[in-house]
């Protein structure tokens, strides 16, 4: 049996909820310590921003969204639910949590700085605008791109089993896709909208035939693979310093 919202198309089946395991940890390890959930959406695009969100819970049950058969839809990975799903949490969690905020790095900056780079500016932004500070960064994955001074741990597949990873995944995500739909508006034939941004077979045909737009990360591998637009890629010069772009 699947699982949708009323009036909608049926949903795939309920994936398992996010719960506070690591949460629990971290407070059994370190005492009643403030926690911020950090996940990042636009990692692998071709066009549009980094963005990442820093999400700070209560501790509290997350809010549950009504389901057909007297089912819920719980708060887990953004990638796992639909994006109906997406979009009514995302409406619901900021009146939940206990703080939340976006930060975002654009194509240029990516371009400038690496992705590593790029994304520790994001999530520092994210962070920095939280109403308060918190005492330890939750990052999903296995590498910690925050560094000092930030109290951090990493857990692989956070986003499916931290709420508070969840709830950043969840809102970095509706927001990326927003804007990327209203890219999509400005540059039709991209395919903005359906893709946000990763190389789908539209996307990468408007590619080929009209060239980057100026959300287009330039620096990337994808241009050697346009002759018609391969000239406009640039390269970043590792010995000329963090920041350095050349034109190759």
């Amino acid at each position: 049996m699947t699982d949708a919202l009323p009036g909608l198309p049926d949903a795939a089946p309920v994936p398992a909820p996010a719960g506070y395991a690591i949460e629990d940890e971290l407070r059994a390890a370190l005492g009643p310590v403030r926690i911020a959930g950090v996940d990042e959406v636009g990692r692998g695009a071709w066009a549009g921003p980094v963005m990442v969100c820093a999400a700070v819970t209560d501790l509290s049950a997350p809010p549950e969204l009504p389901g057909r058969g007297g089912k819920t839809v719980r708060l887990t990975d953004s990638k796992l639910l639909t994006a109906a799903h997406r979009e009514a949490f995302a409406d619901v969690l900021p009146g939940w949590l206990a703080g939340h905020a976006i930060g975002s790095a654009s194509p240029a900056e990516i371009d400038e700085l690496g992705m590593t780079a790029a994304l520790r500016r994001a999530a520092v932004r994210a962070l920095e605008a939280l109403p308060e500070p918190p005492d330890v960064v939750l990052l999903d994955g296995g590498h910690d791109f925050l560094g000092r001074p930030w109290r951090v741990r990493c857990a692989v597949k956070a986003d499916q089993r931290s709420v508070t990873v969840a709830a950043a995944s969840v809102l970095a995500k509706v927001r990326r896709d927003a804007l990327m739909a209203g890219l999509g508006a400005e540059f039709p034939g991209y395919a903005f909208a359906e893709s946000a941004g990763y190389p789908s077979p539209d996307h990468q045909k408007a590619l080929a035939e009209h060239g980057p737009t100026p959300h287009h990360r330039m620096s990337w591998s994808y241009l050697d693979d346009l002759p018609k637009w391969r000239h406009l890629r640039t390269h970043r010069d590792p010995l000329a310093g963090e920041g350095q772009l050349s034109l190759l």
